[in-house]
C-alpha cells in the first residue's frame, strides 16, 4: 500500500486536474442557481449548496495531499468521486426540491466513501487514527444528510443545516469523540506547495466562471457602448482579482506551512477556512457582473449591491485574512513560524478597499448597475495597484 502514497513534494497530477472539471460544472450550477432565483431564499439556498461543494472539494484535496494521484488505485478512486460529483452537480438546482435525496446520497457517497477508503488503506498509526475520527464524524453527518433528503420543506433545511454544521465543526474541535479524544494536527505531514497550488486552481476555476458568464451574457446582447462598458468592468474586475490573489500571499502561505511547528492547523486555517470567502466572493461577483451586463442602466438596489459590491468585499476580506496568516511567518522569520503565535496584519490596502465597499454599498440606490459595476472594479484595481506598488521592494520574498 505504500505505493499509493506520495513520495514527492506534492506535484499536482493530471488526474487531479481532470477531477476539477466536475467542479467547473458545479460552480456554474451554483452561480446560475442564484441568477435564476435572485431573492433572499435563493441566496440562502445558493450559499448552502456552495458551502457543500467547497467542503467536498477541499476534503478531496486534503486526501490527495497524501495519496499519489498517479497510482492506478487512486485514479480509480478519483474517477468514482467524479461520477458522484456529477450527480451532485446535476442535482444542485433541485437540491431543495425533487432531487434532494440524490444530492444527499452524492454528498454522503463522496465524503464518507472517500474517508472509508483512505481509512482502509492506511497503515500509519497516526494517520489511521486521524481517519478513524474523520470517518466517524462523516458517518454521523450522513444520518442527517439522508434524513434531510427523505424529508421536505423546513424539515429538510433543518436536518441539512445540522449535517453541514457538523462537518464544518469537526476540524475546529479536532474531530473529538468520547473515548478517542482529539486529532493532533501537529503530527500531520502537510505538503504546503500542493495545498497552495490546488486552492489556487480552484480560485482560477471561479475566476474563469466570471469570464464565461460575462462573455456569454454580452455575446447575446447588442454591442452598444453601455453594454460594452459593463462587460469591460466585469473583465477588469476579474483581472484585478487575479492580481490581488496571485501577486502576494499565494506562495508565502505554502512557505509558512513548510516551516511551521503545526503545519496541519495552519494549512487548515489558511486553505480550508480562509479560502472560503475568497472563492465565495468571486462567485458572488460573477453573478453581479452578469446582472450588470444584462441590465446596465437599471436602477441599482441594495439587493443588487449585495452581489456586485458584496462579492468584492467578501473577496477582499478573505484575501486579507489569508495574507494576515501568511504574513505572520514572514514577520517572525521562517524558522520561528508556529500556529499558536499571533498572525500578521491585514494589509492596509484591503482595509481601505473594504471601507470603500461599505460606502459603495450604502450609496447603491443612488445610481445604476453600470456605475456600481464600475465602482466595484475600481476598488479591486485600487487594492491591486496599492499592494503591488507598496510591496515592490519585497518582490523577491516568497
Amino acid at each position: 500500500m505504500t505505493a499509493l502514497f506520495r513520495t514527492d513534494n506534492g506535484k499536482v497530477g493530471f488526474a487531479e486536474l481532470f477531477f476539477d472539471l466536475v467542479f467547473v460544472f458545479a460552480i456554474t450550477q451554483v452561480s446560475h442557481g442564484l441568477l435564476h432565483h435572485y431573492s433572499l431564499v435563493g441566496a440562502l439556498e445558493t450559499a448552502f449548496v456552495f458551502l457543500t461543494v467547497w467542503w467536498v472539494w477541499i476534503y478531496t484535496t486534503w486526501v490527495l495531499n497524501r495519496l499519489d494521484p498517479e497510482a492506478v488505485f487512486v485514479r480509480l478512486l478519483l474517477f468514482a468521486l467524479m461520477i458522484a460529483g456529477l450527480f451532485l452537480s446535476m442535482a444542485l438546482p433541485q437540491a431543495f426540491g425533487d432531487r434532494g435525496l440524490i444530492f444527499a446520497v452524492a454528498v454522503v457517497g463522496i465524503q464518507l466513501g472517500r474517508s472509508l477508503v483512505v481509512w482502509a488503506i492506511v497503515r500509519d498509526a497516526v494517520l489511521r487514527r486521524t481517519y478513524t475520527l474523520i470517518t466517524a464524524w462523516f458517518a454521523i453527518s450522513a444520518v442527517f444528510w439522508i434524513a434531510g433528503g427523505l424529508a421536505s420543506g423546513q424539515a429538510r433545511v433543518a436536518l441539512w443545516c445540522v449535517a453541514l454544521g457538523l462537518e464544518y465543526l469537526g476540524p475546529i474541535v479536532g474531530f473529538y469523540l468520547p473515548g478517542l479524544g482529539r486529532d493532533q494536527s501537529g503530527k500531520w505531514n502537510v505538503r504546503g506547495e500542493h495545498m497552495a497550488e490546488r486552492c489556487a486552481l480552484f480560485v482560477i476555476i471561479c475566476l474563469g466562471e466570471t469570464l464565461l458568464v460575462s462573455g456569454a451574457t454580452f455575446a447575446d446582447m447588442a454591442w452598444d457602448a453601455v453594454g460594452m462598458a459593463a462587460f469591460l468592468a466585469a473583465v477588469i474586475s476579474t483581472l484585478a482579482m487575479w492580481w490581488v490573489y496571485f501577486n502576494i500571499g499565494h506562495k508565502r502561505g505554502a512557505h509558512q506551512i513548510e516551516h511551521s511547528s503545526d503545519p496541519g492547523q495552519l494549512a487548515r486555517l489558511a486553505y480550508t477556512y480562509a479560502h472560503l470567502p475568497i472563492v465565495a466572493g468571486v462567485v458572488l461577483a460573477a453573478v453581479g457582473s452578469e446582472r450588470a451586463i444584462a441590465h446596465p442602466l437599471h436602477h441599482a438596489s441594495l439587493a443588487e449591491a449585495a452581489s456586485i459590491i458584496g462579492g468584492v468585499a467578501l473577496f477582499l476580506a478573505g484575501n486579507g485574512w489569508f495574507k494576515a496568516i501568511s504574513r505572520g511567518a514572514e514577520s517572525r522569520g521562517a524558522g520561528h513560524a508556529t500556529a499558536n503565535k499571533k498572525h500578521g496584519w491585514i494589509p492596509l490596502s484591503h482595509v481601505v478597499g473594504l471601507g470603500l465597499c461599505g460606502v459603495a454599498f450604502l450609496a447603491a440606490p443612488l445610481t445604476n448597475l453600470l456605475v456600481l459595476a464600475g465602482v466595484g472594479a475600481a476598488i479591486v484595481v485600487l487594492v491591486a495597484a496599492w499592494e503591488a506598488i507598496s510591496l515592490r521592494p519585497a518582490a523577491g520574498h516568497p
